[in-house]
C-alpha cells in the first residue's frame, strides 16, 4: 500500500509544481494583457493594439544581449533572403537621399535582369507598374519592385532631364557570398591575384545557405593549381554556424572545429573535422581580418590559427561569440532571435568579447606576430572604390558622391534591411570617427586616385601575408619581382580554363 501512496503524493507533487509555473507564467501574460487594456480604454490618442505588441516584444529582447531580437514580419523577408541568399525581383542596389524623395538606384547587379534591361546606376524611380512611388518609403518601394518568378514590372526612371519607361521580367536573384580578386573580360570572377597569380585569393562576404557550394567549386576549379591560399574575411559580419563548420573542414582533416556550451558552461555540441580536404595541407594559406570580422568569421579563423593551418594577418576581430537560434512566431510572419550557447575555439579559449572586456582581456582572434596591420581611413575609402568596381562594373567612371555611403546593411532591392550583399562594413565602422565632409572629401580622393592605385599598392595586410607564405617555400621568387603583365595574362588564361562562378 505504501508504494502505491507514494506514487499519489509524487505525482501530486509534479502537477502542483507544473500548476505553479504555469500560473506564474498566465500572471504574467495577464500583466501584459491588462496594460494594453489601459492603453486602449484611458490613453488619450488611439493607439494601434498591433503597434504596442511589437513594442512590448522589442522591449523585451532589449534587456537581453545586443544579438538577441524581436524581429517583425516587416524584416523577418529580409532577414530569411539574406541567410538563403536569393530572392525574386530586378536585381539592384537602391538608396534613398532623404525621405519623400524617389528611390535611387545605386547600381544593377551582374547578369541581373534590371542590368539586361539597360538600369544604370544613379536612374530615379518615379512610377511602378502605373503607381507614383516618387515619395513612397525605400522599404515600400523594395516591396513593389519584388514578386513572382516570370512576372512583368513596368517602370518609368528619372535620368537626368528625361523619363525612361522599361519593363523587365522579374528572376530568381542569387547573392553570391564568395568572390575573387577581380572579373575577367566576360566578368566572370578570377580567383588569383592580379599582380600574383600564383596566389589564389577567395573573399567571403558572409556565410549563408549557399557559401558552403559557391566556395566548394571554386577550390574544386582551382585544384590546387597555386602555390598559397588568401581566405578574406575583412567584414564578414557571419551568418551560419553549420556553414562555418563546413568551410573549416574543408581545410583540415582532423581535429575539433568548434565547441558550444549552453547555461551553465554545459557542453552542447564538438564539432570535428572529417577526413580529405579541398586544398593539400602542404600548400600554405592566409586569412585576413578585421574589427567587422565576427561570429562564424571568427569561429573558420580561430580554427584554422589554433591547428596551425593558416596564418592570419589584418587586426584584431569583433569578439562575438555566441551562437542565436531563430524561433518563428505567428506561424512563420515573425520570429524572435534569441542567444542559445557560446562557442570556443578549439584550444578552448573565449571568444565573445564581454561588454566589461577592454583590450587586454581574452576574446576575439589576433593577428599572427608581425602581421597586425591597420589601414588609415584614406586607403580604405580607395580600397573601397576598387573593391566595389570590381563587384559591380556598372560603377566604373561614375561618380560615387551622388550616393549614400555603401554599407554592410544596404541589400538588393531593400534598403537598410539585410546584410549578405557584397560590403566592406571594415571602412563603414571608421566612418564613426569622422565628419560626413571628411568621408566626402576622401571619397573624392578615392575616386581620383582608383584609375592610378591598384588593390596590391593599397592593400598593406595583403601583401604582407603574401610575402610571408611565400618566403616560407624555398623556390619562391620574390613578390616584388614578379612581372605584373605576365602575371596577368597569365590569370586570364587560368580564368579561360574553367568555368567560373558568375557573378548574381
Amino acid at each position: 500500500m505504501l508504494p502505491r501512496n507514494l506514487t499519489i503524493i509524487c505525482i501530486t507533487l509534479v502537477v502542483s509544481s507544473a500548476c505553479h509555473v504555469l500560473q506564474q507564467r498566465t500572471h504574467t501574460a495577464l500583466l501584459v494583457g491588462e496594460a494594453l487594456e489601459m492603453i486602449d480604454r484611458y490613453y488619450v490618442e488611439p493607439v494601434d493594439d498591433r503597434e504596442l505588441i511589437v513594442s512590448a516584444l522589442s522591449g523585451m529582447t532589449s534587456t537581453l544581449d545586443q544579438h538577441s531580437e524581436f524581429i517583425p514580419p516587416s524584416d523577418y523577408q529580409s532577414f530569411q533572403d539574406s541567410i538563403q541568399q536569393e530572392f525574386a525581383g530586378i536585381g539592384i542596389y537602391v538608396d534613398q537621399p532623404a525621405q519623400g524623395k524617389p528611390v535611387r538606384v545605386i547600381t544593377p547587379l551582374v547578369g541581373s535582369p534590371a542590368l539586361e534591361a539597360g538600369v544604370l546606376p544613379g536612374d530615379q524611380i518615379l512610377i511602378v507598374d502605373d503607381e507614383n512611388v516618387s515619395t513612397w518609403d525605400i522599404r515600400e518601394v523594395s516591396d513593389r519592385l519584388r514578386g513572382p518568378i516570370g512576372t512583368t514590372v513596368n517602370l518609368t526612371l528619372r535620368r537626368g532631364d528625361e523619363e525612361v519607361e522599361t519593363k523587365i521580367v522579374r528572376d530568381r536573384i542569387q547573392m553570391e557570398s564568395v568572390i575573387g580578386d577581380h572579373r575577367d573580360k566576360n566578368n566572370r570572377w578570377v580567383y588569383r591575384l592580379a599582380n600574383n597569380p600564383r596566389v589564389a585569393y577567395v573573399r567571403m562576404t558572409s556565410f549563408g545557405d549557399k557559401t558552403v557550394g559557391e566556395l566548394g567549386k571554386v577550390l574544386r576549379d582551382l585544384n590546387n593549381d597555386f602555390e598559397a591560399l588568401v581566405l578574406d574575411l575583412r567584414g564578414n559580419g557571419g551568418g551560419l554556424l553549420s556553414a562555418a563548420v563546413d568551410v573549416a573542414d574543408m581545410f583540415l582533416d582532423s581535429g575539433k572545429i568548434v565547441s558550444t556550451k549552453t547555461r551553465g558552461g554545459r557542453l552542447e555540441e564538438e564539432a570535428v573535422a572529417t577526413p580529405g580536404t579541398l586544398v593539400a595541407t602542404d600548400i600554405p594559406m592566409a586569412i585576413l581580418i578585421d574589427h567587422d570580422s565576427a561570429s562564424a568569421s571568427e569561429i573558420v579563423t580561430a580554427c584554422l590559427q589554433d591547428h596551425g593551418r593558416a596564418i592570419v594577418g589584418g587586426t584584431r576581430s569583433f569578439g562575438k561569440g555566441t551562437v542565436q537560434n531563430i524561433l518563428p512566431l505567428e506561424y512563420g510572419r515573425s520570429a524572435l532571435r534569441l542567444t542559445v550557447a557560446k562557442y570556443y575555439r578549439p584550444s578552448d579559449r573565449n571568444i565573445h568579447r564581454g561588454k566589461d572586456d577592454d583590450e587586454d582581456d581574452v576574446w576575439g582572434v589576433v593577428p599572427d606576430e608581425g602581421l597586425n596591420i591597420e589601414l588609415d581611413l584614406a586607403t580604405l575609402r580607395r580600397l573601397m572604390t576598387l573593391w566595389q568596381e570590381a563587384s559591380y562594373p556598372s560603377l566604373k567612371g561614375i561618380d560615387r558622391n551622388m550616393f549614400s555611403i555603401v554599407s554592410a546593411d544596404e541589400s538588393p532591392e531593400n534598403g537598410d534591411e539585410t546584410d549578405t550583399a557584397e560590403t566592406d562594413t571594415d571602412v563603414d565602422v571608421a566612418k564613426d570617427d569622422a565628419s560626413e565632409d571628411e568621408l566626402n572629401e576622401d571619397q573624392s580622393d578615392a575616386n581620383e586616385l582608383a584609375g592610378e592605385e591598384t588593390v596590391w599598392s593599397l592593400d598593406k595586410p595583403l601583401v604582407a601575408v603574401v610575402e610571408r607564405m611565400l618566403s616560407k617555400d624555398d623556390g619562391a621568387e620574390s613578390v616584388e619581382n614578379s612581372d605584373p603583365q605576365t602575371d596577368e595574362n597569365n590569370a586570364e588564361n587560368k580564368a579561360e580554363d574553367v568555368d567560373q562562378n558568375k557573378a548574381a
